[in-house]
């Protein structure tokens, strides 16, 4: 009798184990397939928070130089007849989007079109953060030589480290929406200084990112 109990335990105990193995399999399965992805991440415009943004920009203004300028190596010309012009320039650069915030650099070039101002150009790096469905709120370092009509031909060029802000706006953001998508036309309005604030130089224009 005992042996009979012995054999019936073993039988059972050889049929109950591989439920025992569906039933954790199945456990197991259920745990893995309920975990959720971790969220990605996104811009305030809903567009992919990392990526690469090139663009381009055509914008004007007008640059003043002050009295100060010769701390630059600049020439001194006389306090009411400060040197200054209307400037068009361009713009090549990229963005790179992180998150609600984004680092890029650009590379500029400008002529001036009237006053004392021949040529321009200069580099620097742009940071700050992304603001609606398409604006930028950015400072940006750099450094910048300029090239004066005032001194003739034969002007050399004046380089200093240059500082600025600005802001730019999607069509979105002005409520124009559906002129363009996310990447697209937006207007760019910027205000930098040359050196240790010699100049005052706002600028306005338009940017295509792609």
């Amino acid at each position: 009798m005992r042996k009979l109990f012995t054999v019936a335990a073993a039988a059972a105990a050889f049929v109950a184990a591989p439920a025992f193995a569906q039933d954790m399999s199945t456990t197991t399965q259920d745990t893995t397939t309920t975990s959720e992805p971790a969220p990605a991440v996104t811009a305030p415009d809903g567009t992919s928070g990392i990526g690469f943004e090139p663009y381009i920009a055509v914008m004007g203004g007008w640059e003043q130089f002050d009295s100060e300028a010769t701390k630059a190596g600049i020439p001194q010309v006389a306090r009411n007849d400060k040197l200054n012009g209307a400037l068009v320039e361009g713009i090549v650069g990229f963005n790179v989007p992180l998150g609600p915030v984004f680092v890029g650099a650009e590379g500029s070039v400008s002529k001036g079109v009237s006053g004392d101002i021949d040529w321009d150009y200069g580099a620097a790096g742009r940071f700050g953060f992304r603001a609606g469905d398409s604006g930028l709120i950015y400072g940006k370092v750099g450094y910048r030589w300029v090239n004066f009509d005032r001194f003739g031909t034969a002007s050399r060029d004046y380089h200093e480290m240059t500082y600025g802000a600005g802001f730019e706006v999607g069509p979105k953001d002005i409520g124009l929406g559906g002129i363009t998508g996310n990447s697209g036309v937006r207007l760019r309005g910027e205000v930098s200084t040359f050196g240790s604030a010699h100049s005052f130089r706002p600028m306005l224009g338009l940017t295509t990112h792609f």
